[in-house]
């Protein structure tokens, strides 16, 4: 969501900024509390993985698609690996039908540098003939309801219809493919996990609400793989974070991930 503060108030700008800045938050969270998190895997039939997690009342779905295509010509003996995100007009007054938001490609941006830097997938072994036929492994994420922290959401979902995806066997005889009717499960060797953060004054909060990104002065998302290496930092917003409160944030990412992977 961007910052402008359009839906939350000015009076309601003010409060947030005087509880926050209490070390309290609106909806009785301490600055580094998460919201429930609720994970749920197999839910479409049609796909070859699917996920919908909620965080809080945030709620977006993930399927996966596998199938074949042209691998990128940088890259001729490996699979490829894409994210697309959707937002629904169901998902908050805000969102209308029609092309792609800005922010929901940056939505699938961010999750899309997070599973790749962590190499979540084994590319090289998703590639069926050089420079012709590789897998194609594409994650589509849909949000049927926000109320803040979209990227963390769709990440886990997107993680946890990745771990539930089964592919489609394909055999190679020469320069062809033939699909048989056999699946295998599509190796997932790494869980980067995103957290969230954003800053409010002088205080940074974790799992932000819809209200507390719309008034928030910088967000800085850190994805951490299961080993602790960051894989990817994506700062937005017009206030910058000092040495200390990155630091801070590092270490409540690192704290966050080892609760949001049990979920998974």
């Amino acid at each position: 969501m961007s910052n402008n503060v359009g839906i939350v108030s000015r009076l309601k700008k003010r409060k947030i900024n005087e509880v926050v800045a209490a070390g309290k938050r609106m909806d009785g969270r301490g600055l580094e509390d998460h919201r429930e998190i609720v994970v749920k895997t197999g839910v479409l039939e049609k796909a070859e993985g699917s996920a919908e997690v909620r965080i809080g009342d945030t709620w977006v779905l993930a399927g996966v698609k596998v199938g074949l295509g042209h691998p990128f010509e940088d890259t001729p003996d490996k699979g490829v690996l894409m994210c697309n995100a959707e937002y629904t007009p169901v998902a908050h007054p805000t969102f209308e039908p029609g092309p792609p938001r800005e922010d929901s490609i940056e939505l699938a941006r961010v999750v899309d540098r997070g599973l790749r830097s962590a190499e979540i997938l084994e590319l090289e072994k998703l590639n069926l003939i050089t420079g012709k036929q590789v897998y194609m492994v594409h994650v589509d994420l849909y949000v049927l309801n926000y109320d803040g922290n979209l990227i963390d959401c769709s990440a886990l979902a997107a993680i946890a219809a990745l771990k539930s995806a089964k592919m489609p066997v394909y055999n190679v005889k020469g320069d062809t493919v033939e699909l048989t009717k056999r699946t295998k499960a599509l190796k997932v060797t790494r869980e980067p996990i995103a957290v969230t953060l954003v800053k409010i004054g002088d205080s940074v909060l974790v799992d932000p609400t819809a209200d507390e990104e719309e008034v928030r002065d910088a967000r800085l998302t850190i994805t951490l793989d299961e080993d602790g290496n960051i894989c990817t930092i994506q700062k937005t917003g017009t206030e910058g974070f000092t040495t200390d409160e990155i630091k801070k944030a590092v270490e409540l990412t690192t704290q966050k991930t080892a609760e949001y992977r049990k979920h998974l």
